[in-house]
């Protein structure tokens, strides 16, 4: 209703008040553990988590997870969480793919699915990626394209990263990328009954390569539901 910090605040707490927790049934299918082994990041090789820490540990560094989020607005739309260290590229992104039509009167070979990209950071900007005909004779040709909208590109000017927006929003008194105390208690709440699951499952983390972009697993999770992940090159 309003676009001060505790209004912002208060929204952030519906959602995570609204999160349906993952229970030791279905921790199986909807998360994937990782820990990354040897590998290559930006042509160098670097060694595994074990290696560095000198001993063998079940801590993980990689987290895939399907969530639910339980209100009337978001009922029956899978949200998708993926974040890890040690990864093929260091981003932090917001991918929104859209329905595909009823029927496809393009054929079934009509183009990737239209998605918005919200990329958060590093280059700040938005691509709406769309299916369109290509221009000419020989038939209907279906590509993927984008609009593109670069923020350094568009506007010129150097934004802050993330560490330099916090200070400069503590200097104004402006907390709405803070936690309010009931917020980190929702935010642990449910995370308390995933990390309970995962102790009762008693997996091992899956090993995935430094570089790469996570374990095997991750991908099939989404596979399973006839997704993918979006990993533009």
């Amino acid at each position: 209703n309003a676009m001060d910090g505790d209004a912002i605040r208060t929204e952030k707490l519906k959602v995570l008040s609204a999160l349906k927790r993952i229970e030791i049934g279905d921790v199986a299918s909807k998360t994937v553990r990782g820990q990354y082994r040897a590998g290559l990041v930006n042509g160098k090789a670097v060694p595994g988590y074990i290696e560095e820490v000198g001993r063998a540990s079940q801590t993980e560094t990689f987290a895939a997870i399907k969530c639910e989020v339980e209100n009337w607005r978001w009922a029956g739309v899978p949200f998708y969480l993926r974040t890890g260290k040690r990864m093929g590229a260091r981003r932090s992104e917001i991918v929104i793919q859209f329905k595909d039509t009823p029927v496809p009167i393009f054929g079934p070979n009509h183009g990737q699915p239209n998605r918005l990209v919200l990329r958060l950071q590093p280059d700040e900007g938005m691509k709406l990626w769309l299916n369109m005909k290509e221009p000419g004779p020989g038939g209907l040709r279906i590509k993927s394209a984008a609009l593109d909208l670069t923020y350094e590109e568009e506007f010129g000017v150097r934004y802050p990263d993330a560490y330099e927006r916090l200070l400069m929003d503590v200097a104004r008194g402006n907390l709405g990328l803070f936690m309010r105390r009931d917020e980190v208690d929702a935010a642990w709440l449910w995370a308390d009954a995933l990390l309970a699951a995962w102790r009762a499952q008693g997996a091992e983390p899956h090993p995935y390569a430094a570089g790469s972009n996570g374990p095997t697993q991750s991908a099939l999770m989404l596979d399973r539901d006839g997704r993918s992940w979006w990993d533009p090159e």
